[in-house]
């Protein structure tokens, strides 16, 4: 029996040892060996560990845990945690906060606002379902480092949901129509001649416009196809070791690793105009820095001036001081007073102080003053950007904008109107949805007339992804540039085709946040990495803006540590004369950059 047993052990030797040969053991160890002795590192067996992880299999993704949590206005939104295989063992390797498409309510009737809280909630319960059912399994195995292959397999899982949604409706219609219809015959209905009446009354537009695009349904749980790939990448960054924007910018780049990069110019907003008030045309107001300064010396520049602004617009007593009342900056303080209603103390949703406003024209003179008052010049230590969101203003019964209370203006006059304020106010170099998507020859007059001065950018018309790419060329109207926002069935691959694109034609990005915004700053990442030219967080207050500020800040200092932080420009796109507004501005060059002095430091 004994002579059995060794035997046993001398066979089990022999297979181990050819086990061990076979993985490269031996060799390994006396390599790790003979290099740490050199070395003699202070703790031995934690750089034995170091040096053999080299030689570890790939992490594979082993499940996603979907959940539902509360985004940064305390509505229902989706998060992701992604639960990887590394080393043997399964670990949590990060989570990300989806942001939501669904708009904040404002003067909403109730029952609006309870059938959109049941579609979000339905929404993201969908996805969580999607995220800890099909998707976990789906990608289960699959190395999170290989972006491409992720995105590849939730657009193929999304494109089956669509195509099974279709087929339930189409069966919903068929059984519809097969079923007996309860409808009186029209002639029947009651007051049938009065209606008739009615109808030859309705006005007519003076001049035809192009009807407003079909609203294309976002479907009930999308959002886990962002919120994966989004997870995916995130993991992908934290297994490599690197910064998530690098990640990305190496994704972009096929892994050709950048020299120097560059930081988003922020466009931070400084008022959220309500549009119950006189001043229908503004729902943003923004402030952008000049490329000079940091975004650190910026931000707080756009600070100050935020600052003296709301003082401005909501004084802390109503009696001025006899020296503010003698001296012209009084003055001019007392004519802004004038122009605009005071501030509210309401914080909007987009983190900024909320304002009736009666008066573009004095809206910007006061903020002009605001900046005298603190010894900076707009136009030279800081720029406006102007969300006009235009189209939310169009009356379809005239055909035409209502830019004030009463006010009307036909497509044609938008475009002089904007070309008379750019004008009048040169430190505007960004106008953001100045015009509807569908108005695209004025969208075209618009760039000829103010594209080498002015950024002339389309956020609604990027609203849904799926419908920007069409062949190799975007469907979007002549335009700067767009503003791309990271929700529903975007994923990360999305981005980065897209920006590719924008860069191809010489269009610039700028990256959003929508109004359900979360706490997760992954944002910031993706605009860094992608090479944004701007990004739209929103205003200085509420968390959920503010951590990505801050996050910003972190990357800059980073990247300034590196070396490899490189100043922003700002060079406007000169577009080719079609069609000229009735008053046009100077002749156009071919590219148009804005002049770069530092002042005041």
């Amino acid at each position: 029996m004994e002579a059995e047993g060794q035997r046993r052990l001398r066979a089990m030797r022999m297979e181990a040892a050819e086990y061990y040969r076979g993985h490269g053991v031996p060799q390994r160890m006396e390599d790790a060996l003979n290099t740490l002795f050199r070395q003699c590192p202070a703790d031995l067996y934690g750089e034995l560990a170091n040096y053999l992880s080299k030689f570890s299999k790939a992490p594979i993704i082993s499940k996603l845990v979907g959940r539902k949590v509360l985004d940064g206005v305390g509505q229902p939104t989706l998060e992701v945690e992604t639960h990887c295989t590394v080393k043997n063992y399964e670990r949590r390797i990060c989570s990300v906060v989806m942001s939501s498409h669904f708009q904040t309510l404002v003067n909403a009737l109730p029952e609006t606002i309870e059938a959109d809280e049941k579609e979000r909630n339905n929404s993201v319960n969908t996805a969580v379902e999607w995220v800890n059912e099909s998707l976990s399994t789906m990608l289960r195995d699959v190395k999170p480092t290989d972006q491409c292959e992720v995105d590849k397999m939730l657009g193929e899982y999304f494109t089956k949901k669509v195509e099974e949604k279709e087929e339930i409706r189409k069966r919903e219609e068929k059984e519809k129509e097969e079923s007996p219809s309860c409808i009186p015959p029209a002639t029947t209905l009651p007051g049938g001649k009065k209606a008739a009446k009615q109808d030859k009354k309705v006005s007519v537009p003076d001049k035809m416009i192009p009807p407003a695009e079909s609203i294309e349904s976002v479907l009930c749980g999308s959002l886990a196809i962002a919120g994966t790939s989004l997870a995916v990448a995130k993991a992908g960054a934290t297994i490599n070791r690197v910064p998530l924007y690098l990640h990305i910018s190496l994704l972009k780049r096929n892994q050709d690793s950048p020299k120097e990069m560059t930081l988003p110019l922020p466009m931070v907003t400084v008022l959220n105009c309500e549009k119950t008030a006189k001043l229908k045309l503004v729902k943003e107001v923004m402030l952008i820095p000049p490329v000079h300064l940091s975004f650190k010396q910026g931000l707080e520049r756009a600070l100050d001036i935020q600052k003296e602004f709301m003082r401005l617009l909501d004084p802390p007593s109503k009696e001025p001081s006899p020296q503010a009342a003698d001296s012209k900056k009084g003055k001019a303080q007392n004519t802004g007073k004038k122009s605009a209603q005071q501030a509210s103390k309401r914080i909007s949703h987009l983190g900024c102080p909320i304002a009736g406003c009666d008066n573009l024209e004095q809206l910007l003179l006061l903020m002009q003053t605001a900046c005298d008052n603190i010894s900076l010049e707009l136009g030279k230590d800081m720029y406006l950007a102007i969300n006009c969101a235009a189209h939310e203003l169009m009356d379809y019964s005239k055909g035409k904008y209502e830019i004030l209370t009463g006010t009307f203006k036909s497509p044609d006059e938008m475009v002089n109107m904007y070309v008379e304020l750019t004008d009048k106010f040169p430190f505007i170099i960004a106008l953001i949805d100045p015009l509807r998507k569908e108005d695209r020859q004025q969208w075209s007059n618009i760039c000829c007339a103010l594209g080498s001065k002015c950024f002339l950018i389309a956020e609604d018309a990027a609203t849904y992804i799926s419908k920007l790419k069409i062949d190799q060329n975007l469907n979007v109207p002549t335009c700067s540039g767009v503003v791309l926002k990271y929700i529903n069935q975007t994923k990360v691959s999305d981005l980065i085709e897209l920006t590719g694109l924008l860069d191809d034609q010489r269009q610039i990005t700028i990256l959003g946040s929508p109004d359900g915004e979360s706490s997760d700053d992954s944002l910031v990442d993706l605009a860094v990495g992608l090479g944004a030219r701007f990004i739209k967080l929103g205003g200085l207050s509420r968390g959920e803006r503010v951590t990505k500020y801050n996050r910003l800040l972190a990357i800059e200092e980073e990247l300034a540590e590196n070396r490899t932080l490189r100043e922003a420009t700002l060079e406007f796109i000169a577009f080719p004369y079609e069609s000229q507004p009735e008053e046009p501005s100077d002749e156009l060059a071919p590219s148009t950059a804005l002049p770069d002095s530092p002042t005041g430091s």
